[in-house]
């Protein structure tokens, strides 16, 4: 919450507030390169919905201010089905992700999502057809699109390289590649390159577009694909190797934000080693000891917990020092 401002367990800020109550607040205070920083989430339940203010050191923010003064990278049990599981999961890795590293991305991102939803509201008729409205939806959609794709594009890069070497620390005799799989396919990584492809799906599509009522092309229905020695993990992969890329995955996410910002992110880990066997779960344990902050939670203390933890019990809502 104080990173992204946003759960990971649930899309719905009302469900972050405690029962009965109205209002619940986030505070925390963060020793960065350049100072230290109190981040403030609040999230009130009011008549008329749910209503979210942030402030940076004592100061009202928007949103896109908030974003990325601290920031994280979480291993949860459901982050397990990025190999396996839908499209919808790995582009919202990839998204925040971004949205930390790249100040731009939120804004290119969400200006992308309101045409898309103009498009979409046209194509359906529940807007009136106007050629002229629907060309701005389009040259927005290219123009904002163009920079979510080259966004993704030079993270997925990273990313590939960075997990491959931590794939090899956990399976030496299998190498895993990923790959970014963009809804529009461009020659190059560059605007021009890739505005011009994007227009000409526009074009390609659009009467398939108006027969099914939906936008066809864009970010919105890109992808990453996962394999190892070139076979696809979500198809032909066990549960095993796809956990062991998922964590390798993990472990570049964090790698990549650490190399991109000049400052390790928080690495915060919620009951993943309940899911994961043991010869994986000590690897992973092995791995983050030298990671600067990471809290983990578990319901019981793991075999291979370093000696220089730190070891706290939450019980009924308190918090209390635990000796190992």
């Amino acid at each position: 919450m104080l990173g992204t401002g946003k759960s990971f367990r649930t899309a719905h800020d009302a469900d972050t507030v405690r029962g009965g109550m109205d209002l619940a607040v986030v505070r925390g205070e963060a020793q960065l390169r350049t100072g230290s920083v109190e981040l403030v989430c609040a999230i009130e339940r009011t008549s008329r919905g749910t209503r979210k203010s942030y402030t940076r050191n004592g100061a009202a923010v928007r949103y896109a201010g908030y974003l990325g003064n601290i920031r994280v990278v979480t291993f949860v049990p459901a982050d397990l089905q990025l190999a396996a599981g839908t499209p919808p999961a790995r582009r919202a890795f990839l998204n925040v992700a971004l949205a930390q590293s790249e100040p731009r991305y939120y804004h290119e991102l969400a200006r992308y999502r309101r045409a898309l939803t103009q498009k979409n509201a046209m194509l359906r008729g529940v807007v009136a057809p106007d050629p002229q409205l629907l060309h701005v939806y389009e040259r927005t959609l290219v123009e904002s699109g163009t920079e979510v794709i080259l966004s993704r594009d030079h993270l997925v890069r990273a990313l590939a390289q960075a997990a491959r070497i931590a794939h090899g620390r956990f399976a030496e005799c299998e190498s895993l590649e990923v790959t970014y799989e963009p809804s529009i396919a461009f020659t190059a990584p560059t605007r021009d390159a890739v505005a011009a492809a994007f227009e000409a799906r526009i074009h390609d599509v659009a009467e398939s577009e108006r027969a099914r009522k939906a936008t066809l092309c864009g970010p919105h229905r890109d992808d990453v694909g996962l394999a190892l020695d070139g076979v696809s993990l979500s198809d032909y992969g066990s549960q095993g190797q796809q956990r062991t890329a998922v964590l390798a995955l993990k472990i570049a996410e964090y790698a990549v934000l650490h190399e991109r910002c000049g400052e390790a992110p928080l690495l915060l880990l919620d009951d993943v080693l309940s899911e994961l066997d043991e010869t994986r779960a000590a690897a992973l344990l092995a791995e983050i000891s030298g990671y600067e902050q990471a809290f983990l939670t578990a319901t019981h203390l793991p075999i291979n917990l370093g000696a220089g933890a730190n070891v706290a019990r939450v019980n009924a809502a308190s918090i209390e020092r635990y000796a190992c």
